[in-house]
């Protein structure tokens, strides 16, 4: 608390002192003039009042009757006033960080949904890096997805997750929030003649699913977007069935290289937040109550050129990302095996693969 704002509650509470002693000298005077009592007494009689214990004496004349209702309306209400009065910098101040927050959350969400609205075709047609046989291949193992599986798929994307596990599952719904991509998500799910996925535009920080609905919550690359991953998981377990599972992928980087590893992302995707630490995605599942955790890991394959081909970074940004690479070809700094190849920078993503059950 700083020295100002100490001295601001001081005197606000002085204030209201001296608002409450002076209503109890006027009603104790009062009392004792108009009922004789003595000033002790009339304190004490005042005190119950102001307090609302109810008094021990009842009042003789009618004018003292009228008298200690009208205190007792004035001493309620003075102390409801202080208290206000008192409080109202400390509750002002509350409503202003959460107005800030539910501005933040809101206007992330728009950069998430105008990132991915322009991503929607590139992402699914052109990166086929995001498709890789061998990565989904690892998902279905460590998952343990079996026919009698109901699935959420969370941040879905353009359904290229739900759609490679929907041959193996009884049903898969998936949510996003961005309707550009739930549309590329049902072209899909038509072109591969899916009948066992249903899809819906949602926000996944409050899921629209009772307890305990799936056996199966997943959710791949979209953790680092996500301001508060926690409250994501938390929704993630709660919708998940006991002894079902919930899984994570996502891009995991040692501690020492994921501030620059954040540094570039956040250049070329403004909607990034923050990626996880493999010790940090591991707490984080277990802080969310998580049992028996599994791990795999995978490299994600692609070139910057082609990555860079289904991004929108801002204006001038493209151009400091290509500087970030040639200065980091054999150092590995941002922590994704930077190298030329063929003419191109050759990328490869660490991906981590994390599967707890609910018990």
């Amino acid at each position: 608390m700083s020295k100002h704002h100490f001295h601001s509650v001081y005197k606000r509470a002085l204030y209201c002192l001296l608002i409450i002693t002076s209503i109890m000298t006027l009603g104790t005077v009062g009392v004792h003039c108009i009922e004789k009592m003595r000033y002790l007494d009339a304190f004490y009689f005042m005190s119950m009042i102001a307090t609302a214990q109810g008094p021990t004496y009842t009042p003789v004349t009618a004018l003292g009757k009228i008298f200690v209702a009208f205190m007792a309306f004035v001493s309620v209400g003075a102390g409801v006033a202080a208290l206000g009065f008192l409080l109202g910098p400390f509750f002002g101040q509350l409503w202003r960080i959460g107005a800030m927050k539910l501005e933040e959350d809101l206007h992330h969400n728009q950069s998430i949904v105008d990132q991915f609205t322009r991503q929607a075709q590139p992402f699914t047609y052109k990166m086929q890096a995001h498709s890789n046989k061998e990565a989904f291949a690892l998902m279905f193992k460590v998952s343990a997805v079996t026919l009698s599986d109901t699935v959420l798929d969370v941040a879905c994307g353009s359904g290229l997750v739900s759609c490679a596990f929907a041959p193996l599952a009884k049903q898969v719904t998936g949510i996003d929030i961005t309707p550009a991509m739930i549309e590329q998500a049902k072209k899909i799910q038509e072109e591969r003649n899916l009948t066992n996925v249903t899809w819906q535009v949602g926000d996944v920080s409050r899921l629209p699913y009772p307890d305990n609905k799936f056996s199966l919550v997943m959710t791949r690359f979209s953790f680092h977007h996500f301001l508060e991953p926690q409250t994501v998981l938390k929704q993630m377990v709660r919708v998940c069935a006991h002894a079902g599972r919930v899984m994570v992928a996502d891009v995991a980087l040692p501690p020492e290289k994921v501030d620059a590893y954040n540094h570039f992302e956040k250049l070329r995707d403004p909607s990034h937040v923050r990626a996880l630490t493999e010790k940090e995605m591991l707490a984080l599942m277990a802080s969310c109550g998580l049992k028996d955790l599994k791990t795999a890991f995978y490299k994600l394959e692609m070139t910057l050129e082609d990555q860079l081909k289904s991004s929108f970074p801002n204006p001038g940004d493209e151009e400091k990302i290509h500087e970030l690479f040639r200065q980091d070809l054999g150092v590995d700094k941002i922590g994704v095996g930077a190298r030329p190849q063929d003419g191109q920078i050759q990328l490869s993503y660490p991906v981590m693969i994390v599967v707890g059950q609910k018990l």
